[in-house]
Formats: structure tokens, C-alpha cells, sequence
């Protein structure tokens, strides 16, 4: 691939377009051309491409493609096709009337590409850069930030389907790299009869201890099946199939292997204890699927999902609509795997926010993503302030509304002393780690606690003495003012600027389908991610340039009739 400047647009394309839309308003592809330019170059996806070898196409071109195909939710067959039928896509790529395009397996091609030398944020980079320098978007001002959840590309398997698939996908992929080595080390015939068809196609034992016993047969098959790729005779290169290594994490994630002193295997599954682990690994590790190793298993409130958790964060600003200069923006997307809570995410973003140049003034955020540390240490480290509720006190005091909360006792950090309401000065302060964090645990004396007329509004303790939790100061004073914050009116008037969000994550799923994964694996849906938020932003500008307002959400015919019964 040599990199060179993308065509202008054919004179005759250009012609047509122009006469086909007479005053009207062109298509995107269009307007993203005329205004933008040459958006995406070639040299910009330079190093995942060879210099020799067979003439490639345009990798920008293609990025392009792949922004247009997510921006009106193709298939990858149905995008090429546009490229050869649809002139304003050929105006936007420079393309003449006889250019025949390419094989839509180009497409999968470039995304795997891109995504193994970690491109994937470079289409909005270079969008962000071109805004920028037309004074779309600068640092400075408010952004919000909220995550949703993505389903992942792959069937759900409870953990019976998931041992017997991990044996099938393992099975497929040694037959296809060596069908002769398959043939002599296990029954064929036998052997497809269970695990030719897809495990969840055919009817499971509803009987418990059918149940089981099926379970442990995948556990002997799939130890059998690697006991025999791991033999001395068998290619050492198959041990290196990625089927290979799943099923091995698969069957050490979900059961136990034991020779009594007989010699005698005995294969069992892991289940729960008296103590309420059941000996898997937490969340963050288990494998839900053969076929994506990336995806997990995850709950929030009342949603049960297998996948994956995207973040999107956009500029927002609270002038009045007509007072507007800019259009609300995505900043930045982060995807993660569904287990990573929202607070571990922060950090990233605002990382990756500086290096765009695009750190926002004020964070608007749930209180998801705010911790002590985080709002001391966004503003020591990146200069923002988060606007975002925190959680209250959780101490039996504070929930009681009865007794004496943390916030009721003084605290002289100088003198490393904290005094109770009644007047009581603490005996011990102690630092520790907790969790990793640095926190100070402040003691008062039993003498003074037992006889004090407060006790019951105070501690409950056994060692019948009050103690306290304190984060580093400034974090604990950076948490109260928060707190204190976060119950005036004026706090909740500004904070009402967050939800707008909500908006920006429909119009994800609307218009891009985000809410489920087109490919596996977090790098691609990552690229799914990215490309879908230049493409949004793309219809974005469109209606800014055009003075018209977003499309709105399609509402039901009942929930109209709803408003207006309740207006």
C-alpha cells in the first residue's frame, strides 16, 4: 500500500449530484466531502499496511466507508454495494462512474487490520484535530460522560452449554487444521453425533442429575480431547490453536480433576460451598463463550447481559439553544469489559481527553463514577471538576438520621485529633491501607464512650468505643464539600445538565444499533464503537451546517396518547 492523496471527485459524478439535488439538501457523504475534505488519509494507516505484495485499496477511503456504513447501519455487503451504486457516496470517495469498487470481504480485512496494529481511535482523532482547527470543538467548558451496556455478537450459554460448546468449538477447529490426527485419535462416528450440531440446538435434560451427568461427560470428552493434542506424538502446533487453549480455561474455570488412590479419575464440577464461593474465578476471569474470550457476564440493577460496557462522553453547555455557537460533540469512547466499574473507567478518559486536547472544565457524571480519590485527584491532576452527586454516608448513623454521622465530628488534621459532638477528643490516629487506599482510622477511648449519655446515638461497637474511617484530608474535605453541595437547589439546577446524555446513548442505538456488537472481541467492538461516534457526529455537523434540528426519538402512538393524558 502506498498512501497517496485521495481523487477530487469526478466531474461527471459531481455533475449528476449536483442535478439530482437542486435545491435541496445533498446527502452526507456530500457534505462530509465539501466541507471536510480528505479526511481520513492513507498515511495515517500506513503501518498496518505492507509495502509490497498485491495494490491495496485506499485505507482511508476505506475508513470513510466504513464511518458511512455505520452511519446508516449496513451490512458489510450491503456498504460495498453503495460504494458501487450510490453517487454521493462515489462523490465523497472520488470515484468515477466505471469504478467497480471491491469484494465486501475487504471490509472484515481493513477492520482486522486496523485493529491489530491499535488504530482504532485514529478516525476520531484526525475528526476531533480537523474540528479543532475549524473552531468546532476546543478545550475548556462542560462534558458529560455516561456508560450503557453492549451485548456481545455470541449466543448466551449457561455453564452446561458453555462446557459442551468449549468441546465442540475445540473439535471443529483440530478438524479443520488436521482431519487425519482427529480421525485417529477419537471415534468420529460417535463422536458427531454429539457434538456435530451446535450444543444449544438440541434439547438439554430438564432432570437435575441428567443434568449432571451430561456436564461431566463434557468434562471427560474435552479432557480426553486435550490429553490427546498434549501426547508426545501428536504436532506440537496444536496445542497453539486458540479453540485449544479455551477449552483447557474452560474446564479448569468450571471443574476439578482427582485420582483416588485406585488410579481412578474423578471428574467433578464445581459447586458451591458452606461459605458461598463455589471455587470458579471471580467474574472479571470466567469465560461465557468460546467464541469471544473477551466477553463476560454482568448485572446492574435490574439487567442481566453477556458483552461488554461502552462509555461515551460529549461537550455539552447550558446557553440557550438559539445562543449556541457549537454543536454538542463526541469527545471520547471507551469500551471496556462489562465487569470494570465506572470509577476505574475515569481515569482513562480523562487521559485520553488530554491527549486530544479537549479537557473539559467541568465533568458532569452519576454517581457511579465518583469516588473520593477522583474528585480530589481530577482536579490536582487534570484541573475538572466533577459534578457529580456522591454517595451519602452509609454508616447505621448516617442512615438513621438519628446519630452522630461522620460529618458531625471536627476534625484538626494539624494536631491529628477528631472531637464527638460531646465534646470527647480521640486517643489513637492511625494510618492504614485499605483496599490499596491510604485511610486513617480515628479512635476514641472506651472511658470516655461507655458513660457518655450520646453512646446509643453514637456506636453500637462491642469494643463499646466509636471509631472512624478517614480518607487523606483532602480528599475527606473535597467529599464533604460534595456532599454539602449536592443539596442545594442551585447544584441540582446545573446538574440537570447531565441527563442529556440519555439522549446522545439513544441515538447510539438508534441509528448505529450499538446496543449489540457487530463483531467479537474488545479490540472490534472497540472499532465498532469508535466509527460509530464519528458517524454520529458526522449527522451531527450535518444538521448543524444545515440549521435543522436532530431527528427526535420515534414515540409510540400509546406513549404520545400518554402525554398527553398526563400534560
Amino acid at each position: 500500500m502506498e498512501p497517496q492523496s485521495w481523487p477530487e471527485p469526478a466531474p461527471e459524478v459531481a455533475r449528476a449530484v449536483r442535478a439530482k439535488y437542486r435545491g435541496r439538501q445533498v446527502p452526507l457523504p456530500v457534505v462530509v466531502r465539501d466541507r471536510l475534505g480528505e479526511l481520513f488519509a492513507d498515511a495515517e494507516f500506513a503501518e498496518a499496511f505492507a509495502v509490497t505484495g498485491p495494490r491495496g485499496w485506499s485505507p482511508g477511503r476505506l475508513a470513510l466507508v466504513t464511518v458511512l456504513q455505520m452511519a446508516e447501519n449496513l451490512t458489510d455487503r450491503q456498504a460495498a454495494e453503495a460504494v458501487r451504486d450510490k453517487l454521493s457516496w462515489s462523490y465523497a470517495l472520488g470515484l468515477g462512474l466505471e469504478d467497480p469498487g471491491f469484494d465486501f470481504s475487504v471490509l472484515s480485512q481493513f477492520r482486522t487490520r486496523v485493529a491489530a496494529h491499535g488504530l482504532e481511535e485514529k478516525v476520531l482523532d484526525l475528526l476531533v484535530a480537523r474540528l479543532v482547527e475549524q473552531g468546532l470543538l476546543a478545550a475548556g467548558g462542560k462534558q458529560r460522560t455516561d456508560s450503557t451496556h453492549v451485548t456481545a455478537a455470541v449466543r448466551d450459554l449457561n455453564r452446561l452449554e458453555l462446557a459442551g460448546e468449549a468441546v465442540r468449538a475445540a473439535l471443529e477447529a483440530l478438524t479443520c487444521a488436521e482431519p487425519d490426527w482427529v480421525a485417529q485419535t477419537v471415534d468420529v462416528t460417535s463422536w458427531s453425533k454429539r457434538y456435530g450440531p451446535r450444543v444449544d440446538s438440541w434439547r438439554l435434560p430438564t432432570s437435575r442429575t441428567k443434568q449432571q451427568k451430561l456436564a461431566v461427560d463434557f468434562a471427560r470428552d474435552g479432557f480426553a480431547l486435550l490429553g490427546g493434542v498434549y501426547h508426545s506424538t501428536s504436532p506440537v502446533w496444536l496445542r497453539e490453536l486458540p479453540a485449544v487453549q479455551v477449552l483447557r480455561c474452560v474446564l479448569l474455570q468450571n471443574y476439578t480433576r482427582t485420582t483416588t488412590r485406585g488410579g481412578r479419575e474423578v471428574v467433578k464440577r464445581r459447586e458451591k460451598t458452606d461459605e458461598g464461593g463455589d471455587g470458579r474465578p471471580p467474574g472479571h476471569l470466567r469465560m461465557s463463550s468460546p467464541y469471544d474470550t473477551d466477553a463476560r457476564w454482568s448485572a446492574k440493577r435490574d439487567i442481566f447481559w453477556n458483552g461488554y460496557k461502552l462509555h461515551i462522553s460529549e461537550t455539552c453547555t447550558s446557553a440557550p439553544e438559539a445562543a449556541r455557537t457549537r454543536p454538542n460533540l463526541i469527545t471520547n469512547i471507551a469500551t471496556t469489559s462489562s465487569t470494570v466499574p465506572d470509577s476505574k473507567t475515569l481515569p482513562a478518559v480523562h487521559h485520553r481527553l488530554q491527549q486530544r486536547g479537549l479537557l473539559p472544565d467541568e465533568h458532569y457524571l452519576d454517581s457511579g463514577y465518583a469516588t473520593a480519590e477522583l474528585i480530589h485527584g481530577s482536579v490536582k491532576t487534570y484541573g475538572i471538576a466533577l459534578i457529580t452527586p456522591v454517595l451519602l454516608d452509609t454508616s447505621p448513623q448516617a442512615k438513621a438520621q438519628t446519630g452522630f454521622a461522620a460529618t458531625d465530628f471536627t476534625i484538626d488534621w494539624e494536631t491529628e485529633k477528631a472531637t464527638c459532638p460531646a465534646g470527647h477528643t480521640s486517643t489513637t490516629w492511625n494510618p492504614v491501607v485499605s483496599e490499596g487506599i491510604p485511610k486513617t482510622v480515628v479512635s476514641f477511648a472506651a472511658l470516655d464512650c461507655i458513660p457518655c449519655p450520646f453512646k446509643p446515638q453514637c456506636t453500637t461497637a462491642k469494643k463499646n468505643r466509636r471509631q472512624l474511617s478517614l480518607h487523606p484530608r483532602q480528599m475527606t474535605e473535597a467529599l464533604r464539600h460534595a456532599r454539602t453541595q449536592q443539596k442545594t437547589e442551585d447544584w441540582n439546577t446545573e446538574y440537570a445538565l447531565r441527563s442529556g446524555i440519555e439522549g446522545t446513548i439513544r441515538q447510539a442505538i438508534t441509528v448505529t444499533g450499538t446496543r449489540r456488537a457487530r463483531y467479537r472481541g474488545l479490540a472490534k467492538t472497540h472499532l465498532e464503537h469508535i466509527y460509530s461516534a464519528v458517524a454520529l457526529n458526522l449527522i451531527r455537523l450535518n444538521a448543524w451546517w444545515n440549521d435543522r434540528p436532530l431527528d427526535r426519538t420515534r414515540t409510540s402512538h400509546l406513549t404520545r396518547l400518554e402525554h398527553t393524558l398526563t400534560a
